[in-house]
């Protein structure tokens, strides 16, 4: 992390210019420095998913029949 409180006047135009570019929708691409962007999600959310609803049946299950005792 940069911690200097000024930038050269090359730093500052680069920002700017860095800032400006518009954004290409059309060739959407990851950065380069972002490997885990390139990369499609594995499924791992339907398991989360999974689980919780299997826990809130459980919970539910546990209190409903505590209920009817």
């Amino acid at each position: 992390m940069d911690t200097r409180e000024s930038k050269t006047p090359q730093e500052e135009y680069e920002h700017l210019r860095e800032v400006r570019t518009p954004e290409d929708f059309e060739h959407p691409e990851p950065d380069a420095e972002q490997p885990e962007a390139k990369r499609p999600a594995k499924g791992w959310h339907w398991l989360l998913l999974g689980v919780a609803i299997a826990v809130g049946l459980l919970l539910a299950y546990r209190l409903l029949s505590v209920a009817w005792v």
